[in-house]
Parts: C-alpha cells; structure tokens; sequence
C-alpha cells in the first residue's frame, strides 16, 4: 500500500510555473493538498519533479511486442517504459489482418479496463502503400468505415485514436465516423497534398502521426501535409525526438511553428527499447536494430525506434534548449489532454494521481512514481 510522503526541495514543475524549494504531497494513490500527520519526507534537494510522462504512440519494448505478444509481453512492455519514466501508456498496433487486429484489441481493450495501458491506437492497415514504412503492403487497405468501425468496436470502448491516409478512398467518410465515436484520426503515411490534408482536418482529423516521418516532404510549391498539419491550431504533431528520426533543424522548425501547446512527444518505441540490439519482428516484418536504430532487414526503412521518454525529455532540454515547463507540456500535459484524461495525469496538482518522474541536475531519470508507489526509488 501507498503511504503518505512529502517530497521536498526539488524544483517542481506545476502548470503555472516551477516552484523553486518545492513539495509535492502524496497521499496514498494521488497528490494531497496538504500534508498528513504520518508523512514521510523525502529530500530531493537539486532535483527536478515533473509529471510522469504520458505517451500516445507506442509498439512495445524490453524485447515484447504490443502488436502480438502475450498479456504477460504487454505488460512487460509497460513496465519497461515505467522504468524510463513513461507512467501513462497507449498499446499501438502495426498493420496486420483485419480478424488478428480485431482480436489483438480485444486483449489489449481488458488490460486498458484493468488500468494497466490507457487504451488502443491503430497505426494501419489503413495507410498509403507509397508511404507504408515499416508496415507489410500486403495487409495494407483502404480505409473503408466498415472496417474502421470493425476496429472501434472490438476495441470495446478503448481505442484511443487510428493512423490513416485520409487521401485514401473512404479516408474522409472514416475521419467522420472516428470523431464521432469520439476516437482521435491521426493523419499519417500518408501521400496526401496540402489540399487533401486541409480535407481531412476539416473533416475531425487532430492529430498528425509521427510528423515528416512517412509523408511527402516539405516543398515550396507542393507543400504537402506537412504545412498543413503545422499551420492548423486544431492539429497536434507527434514528434520523434531521438535524433534519428528528425534533424534538430526539422525538431526546431515543427516545435516553433505549432509552439509548445501543439507538440506531443512520442517514442513510437519497439520491442527493442530498453533492451538491446539484435533482431526482432515487426508484426510480419523482420526488423535489426543495430546502435539503437531499428531498421527493416529488407529495403532499410526506419522500423520505430528505441527511445525512452526519459531520453526525449533530456534531449529537449540540453540539446534542443527548450525550457523545462514547454518539455513537460509537451511529454505530459498535451498528450493526456488529448486522450481526455487530464483530469486524472499530465501535471502535478491536488486529486490527480502520484504519477511524477524524479530528474537530477542534468536531467538524467533518478526516481519514477505510478500512483503513489515508487517504481524506481530515488535513493
């Protein structure tokens, strides 16, 4: 059980600001307004606390997979992401048959009703075969609303958001059927033109899909999506920050453009993270990953990536020089807001949960907190 304890002295990043000497109050699974009789102290002097990091776009990781590996795999994943801070995690899917996705979001829509992910993204099958990544272009299909529903509704109340290139045949009808059910379309490897994307996002599109990744590149005469997704307010841009997927020109560029309240930063981890090199599959798809990049073994496409968002949130910081409080909208505030559960995680205030991630001086993971119980002890 959580006992109660008073974590002191660190810098502590809340929504209004960064309290220098500050406390945060757990009262068993979530953060008290004032401090019990019994409370432990726990001195975090020259640290920083900021709210456990929320990520939307996730494939697995510690060598298991979301997309096919057993309940006990799923659940390995996850906490591996805890360790590296990620307290709020969403089970994303690559491309495979239609009757697999369905039952794949039936296991995963119990371990979301248990708490243990916060809910289902679909990356595919309804995604551009010119723009398929590391996705099998045999499975690949239109985005027909009867299979999207198909998808929605095995998912049980726990899809969060599908990929889809919404140029496709059926894309904009899909669109409409996903924000009506309250479900996030993300626009991603897509080959759509600028007006097509303006389409789709007129259409309840609000999310674009691992940005400049699997999509036409920005032209000055062709804009493409990539315009059109950085200059729309109702858009959030997923970005990668590992260094491998973007240039830190191209990180800065979408970071500036959308500003802090439009970022969600994102692993798009594979089973890989937090575990090592080596090969691995990919749904149907051999992938290697060799000096933590995972790369398809045929055709070399990007294959995800290893990242841990306790690596994003220090990149951003001491490479990308963005300030802290930006950093922790971008890893924790905007993506629970945009999963609808802000109430509950993405910052640290009274009645939320004890989700909070311990960073020293230089931004390395010290300390991780789900709930009120230590997942990584500080000391």
């Amino acid at each position: 059980m959580a006992t109660s304890k008073v974590l002191a002295g660190a810098q502590v990043v809340l929504p209004t600001g960064t309290l220098t000497d500050g406390r945060v109050i757990v009262d068993g699974s979530r953060i008290a307004g004032s401090t019990p009789a019994d409370a432990e102290t726990v001195d975090l002097t020259g640290h920083w606390v900021v709210p456990g990091f929320v990520d939307i776009h996730n494939h697995g990781g510690g060598g298991a997979s979301f997309t096919s590996g057993t309940v006990d795999d799923v659940l390995k994943g996850v906490h591996t992401h805890r360790l590296h801070g990620t307290t709020t995690v969403v089970a994303s899917t690559v491309t495979g048959e239609m009757d697999f996705l369905a039952q794949r979001a039936g296991l995963l829509s119990e371990l979301a009703e248990q708490g243990d992910i916060a809910g289902i993204h679909f990356e595919g099958p309804f995604i551009s075969p010119c723009r398929k990544g590391a996705h099998s272009e045999a499975l690949l299909r239109d985005p027909d609303p009867a299979d999207v529903r198909k998808l929605i509704d095995a998912a049980r109340g726990q899809a969060k958001m599908v990929t889809l290139a919404t140029e496709l045949p059926g894309g904009i009808d899909s669109v409409r059927l996903l924000a009506e059910h309250g479900v996030i379309a993300a626009i991603g490897h897509t080959d759509a033109t600028y007006e097509q994307t303006v389409e789709a996002i007129d259409a309840g599109a609000t999310v674009a899909t691992h940005l400049y990744n699997a999509m036409p590149a920005l032209g000055h005469r062709a804009p493409g999506p990539i315009a059109a997704l950085l200059e729309d307010e109702r858009i959030t841009v997923e970005l990668i920050n590992d260094g491998t997927h973007l240039h830190p020109a191209a990180f800065e560029l979408a970071y500036h453009h959308a500003g802090a309240g439009r970022v969600a930063l994102i692993t798009d981890a594979m089973d890989a993270a937090g575990f090592g090199d080596g090969r691995y599959m990919l749904g149907p798809l051999e992938v290697e990953v060799k000096d933590s990049v995972a790369r398809l073994v045929e055709g070399g496409s990007i294959a995800g990536s290893t990242l841990t968002q306790d690596r994003a949130f220090k990149r951003s910081v001491t490479i990308d020089g963005l300030a802290v409080g930006d950093v922790v909208r971008a890893i924790s505030a905007n993506p629970a807001k945009l999963l609808g559960m802000y109430d509950r995680v993405g910052s640290l205030e009274p009645g939320k949960d004890a989700d909070l991630v311990v960073l020293d001086a230089d931004f390395d993971l010290k300390g991780v907190m789900r709930k009120g119980e230590w997942v990584v002890e500080p000391f």
